[in-house]
C-alpha cells in the first residue's frame, strides 16, 4: 500500500496518471510531450508508477504502451474509507460545537 501513496505524493506522477486516465494507453513519446522534463525523467517516474502497480506496460512492436491500472487506487480508497468516515464524524461534531 505504501508504494501507492509514495507514487501519488509526486505532482508529476499524478499528472502522468491523469493523462493516462483521460487519454487511455499511450507510448512514452506521447506521455513525455508537454512535460517539463526529458523523456528520461518521465521514464523514471513511469518506473516508480509501475513498481506501485499503477501503470501496466505492453510491448507493441518497438513501442511500449503505458496504461493506467486503477485497481491499486481502489484498494487504497477502501483502506482509507474507515479513516475518512471517522474524520467526517469529527468534523461534523466540531461544526456542531462551533455553531453552539
Amino acid at each position: 500500500m505504501i508504494p501507492v501513496f509514495e507514487a501519488l505524493a509526486d505532482e508529476t506522477r499524478r499528472a502522468l496518471l491523469e493523462r493516462l486516465r483521460l487519454d487511455g494507453p499511450l507510448p512514452l513519446s506521447a506521455l513525455a510531450a508537454g512535460m517539463p522534463m526529458t523523456r528520461q525523467g518521465v521514464t523514471k517516474h513511469l518506473e516508480l508508477l509501475r513498481a506501485a502497480r499503477l501503470v501496466r506496460v505492453e510491448r507493441r512492436g518497438r513501442e511500449r504502451i503505458h496504461a493506467l491500472d486503477p485497481q491499486p487506487l481502489r484498494e487504497a480508497t477502501e483502506w482509507l474509507a474507515p479513516y475518512a468516515a471517522r474524520w467526517e464524524t469529527r468534523i461534523e461534531r466540531l461544526k456542531q460545537h462551533l455553531e453552539e
